[in-house]
């Protein structure tokens, strides 16, 4: 087998790795699909793991008219071959020059073709998937020394063009990688790889307002604290992420005001929206246009769809997961000519505190594995949702419930502090409240067992034993 050296050490994405060693292990050509959000990493995971196996990368210019993309294939092969190429009139002439110099390679080993930004390539009646279907079908299936790897933030093109393509690619893909952010796990090797000093809190902190973006990760500097990172990188006006909002969604989709009509109606709304009340508020009429830009939000991952428990898919609640267009929208749009040092005056506010807490519960519904696991329940089949209802006692909201078969709901509380959590008579009854609306409203014949999730833990005082079960702490959140 070949020599896969890795250029730098990946930080987790174990999963990833797996795939994609498979890929390299079958005896036949491979057609390796992966998305994910912009600055997920997906272009460093490939040239990473692959290494010096790419024999030939391309990645699409943004915004690129036909003839732009064809000069920029023909100066790629130029470089990777080291002969002259005479610059094709279409695409279908492009892969007939690629499939003659690929013919000559006397590697013993597969070959790895790399086509980043695929869906730049795609062009507008430029003809690219049709001469890609074609090279497919008639060049590489044939063969068993080819991994294909095609790589797009636009996932939406992704999963409809390629993953469910009706015509020459249909079934054609093999593996497909969605490249998720770094959870609190993966975020703390790479910042202990880059020699970060942060406690668990302060990671969390940076997470609450950048995510698990590589990308972002990487701006942080030795040597500063958390608040001198989020001030740098998010308020100073030549900060990496001051403006990052505009060109993110510009880069990834078409009609891109649409999307950020939909972001910035979320971003008001901590608990999410139904369909409708999204419809109602954004100047989209029902139909196509509208599932399409839902759809494209939640592959990209910047909203996700909460499926309530025990209704129907109409009352399902939208809401805005991405930490960075939260914070974004929270934070750096009202600030946006307060400048450099800015963050340290917002931290200490009470609009910080209460804003930190429903992004913890965001934060929370990302690391569901690591709290089941937390539990001692992840052997066990579980769902989880989200609860909104009513009985004669009043009206309820429950942002996570853990549904099991072993006839136990969680019930989870998440509460985001700097010191221990001290329950008192007030938030108690409020709670008792709660249970006893939603098993009134629901008719759950289950024990509900109040699970409270919180960052140091709370203080188990006489409240905390009269109506905690179980609790969670930030460090089970950091669990692999």
């Amino acid at each position: 087998m070949a020599d896969y050296k890795h250029f730098m050490e990946l930080i987790g994405r174990q999963r990833e790795i797996k795939t994609l060693k498979l890929s390299i292990q079958t005896d036949q050509s491979e057609l390796v699909c992966i998305y994910g959000r912009r600055r997920v990493g997906k272009t460093f995971l490939i040239r990473n793991y692959f290494g010096t196996t790419i024999q030939y990368e391309i990645s699409g210019l943004h915004q690129g008219a036909l003839d732009e993309q064809l000069t920029n294939f023909t100066q790629t092969l130029i470089k990777t071959s080291g002969q002259f190429v005479v610059k094709p009139a279409s695409w279908l002439e492009a892969f007939f020059l690629l499939e003659q110099w690929l013919n000559a390679s006397k590697s013993k080993y597969k070959q790895v073709l790399f086509f980043d930004e695929f869906p730049w390539l795609a062009t507008s009646k430029s003809g690219f998937l049709a001469a890609f279907e074609n090279f497919w079908n008639t060049y590489i299936s044939k063969q068993n020394k080819f991994i294909v790897v095609i790589c797009g933030s636009a996932a939406s093109f992704m999963i409809n063009k390629v993953i469910k393509n009706k015509g020459g690619l249909h079934n054609r893909v093999t593996r497909k990688i969605r490249l998720l952010p770094f959870t609190l796990h993966e975020t703390e090797k790479f910042l202990t790889y880059k020699k970060i000093k942060w406690s668990r809190y302060d990671m969390t902190m940076c997470y609450l307002a950048i995510g698990g973006i590589p990308h972002y990760l990487n701006q942080i500097q030795r040597g500063e604290s958390v608040s001198q990172a989020i001030d740098r990188l998010l308020f100073d006006a030549t900060g990496v992420l001051n403006n990052e909002f505009d060109e993110l969604f510009a880069s990834l989709f078409l009609h891109d005001h649409l999307h950020k009509q939909v972001v910035s109606l979320l971003a008001k709304k901590n608990k999410g929206l139904t369909r409708n009340e999204i419809l109602s508020s954004v100047p989209i009429k029902s139909g196509g246009t509208f599932s399409t830009i839902l759809d494209e939000l939640i592959e990209s991952g910047f909203i996700e769809k909460l499926n309530p428990f025990d209704k129907k898919s109409k009352d399902s609640l939208y809401r805005l997961s991405d930490e960075y267009c939260l914070f974004y929208h929270q934070f750096i749009t009202p600030s946006i000519k307060a400048g450099k040092g800015s963050w340290i005056r917002l931290s200490a506010t009470t609009s910080w505190k209460v804003w930190s807490g429903y992004a913890f519960e965001g934060l929370c519904l990302k690391h569901i594995a690591q709290i089941k696991k937390a539990l001692g329940i992840d052997k066990i089949y579980s769902t989880h949702s989200s609860w909104l209802g009513s009985s004669p006692l009043g009206k309820a909201q429950m942002d996570l419930i853990i549904n099991r078969d072993d006839q136990v709901i969680n019930v989870c509380e998440m509460k985001f502090y700097n010191s221990l959590f001290a329950m008192d008579k007030k938030y108690t009854e409020a709670l008792r409240r709660k249970l006893a609306i939603f098993a009134q409203s629901t008719g759950t014949k289950k024990n509900l067992f109040l699970t409270l999730v919180t960052t140091f833990g709370a203080d188990e005082n006489k409240y905390f034993y009269e109506l905690i079960q179980n609790q969670v702490k930030l460090d089970d959140l950091f669990i692999e």
